[in-house]
């Protein structure tokens, strides 16, 4: 069966939901012990989330990129990304979802959150035929993802090594069943269907 263009595939429980996000140590060691982000964390700069794994170990190199060794997981509230959902926009003009350019861009000055679309990757980091959600979180959605959201923060960047080196030795079975297990996330269409473009 072909994998829908748009679809949002993420770990999730009852009332969570785990994000990526990678960070320098600074940052992402703090957060982990204290299950928050620190102070240093600046709540009004837009932050990206992903919930795809394999997306976020392209961004981050597997966390070799400088400023992105700490590879965290961040399990926050159902509630609260679909509250980011429901408050976004595209982070890119397109034909048919909006009225115009124009329509367009006031909304994005508007929207706390913007979603953008990116090929989803797999175990060699290669592009997918579909696409992975990223999340822009700015504002009051940044403000809401640090200090009410948050649920848990894991320092995963042990596993994503882990798996990193099995992919490198050409082990990519033990390197898929290492993965975090991530299945299309359940929402409503007319939740989805203003950002899919």
């Amino acid at each position: 069966m072909e994998e829908p263009q748009r679809v949002i595939r993420a770990a999730y429980a009852e009332s969570t939901i785990t994000v990526y996000q990678a960070y320098s140590p600074e940052i992402g060691l703090p957060a982990v012990r204290e299950g928050r982000f620190p102070s240093v964390w600046k709540r009004d700069r837009m932050t990206w989330i992903k919930p795809s794994f394999l997306w976020m170990m392209y961004r981050c190199g597997w966390g070799t990129k400088p400023g992105q060794e700490t590879i965290l997981a961040v399990e926050i509230s159902r509630e609260g990304f679909e509250w980011a959902l429901r408050h976004a926009c595209l982070s890119h003009y397109a034909r048919g979802v909006h009225p115009d350019r124009a329509a367009w861009q006031r909304q994005l000055k508007r929207a706390p959150t913007r979603v953008q679309w990116d090929p989803e990757r797999d175990l060699r980091l290669q592009p997918m035929p579909y696409r992975s959600l990223q999340l822009g979180l700015s504002g009051e959605a940044a403000r809401r993802y640090a200090d009410e959201w948050t649920v848990s923060i894991r320092d995963v960047t042990p596993i994503a090594r882990e798996i990193h080196a099995l992919v490198n030795s050409g082990d990519l079975n033990s390197a898929a069943r290492l993965l975090p297990q991530e299945h299309p996330y359940p929402v409503e269409d007319d939740l989805l269907a203003p950002l899919d473009g």
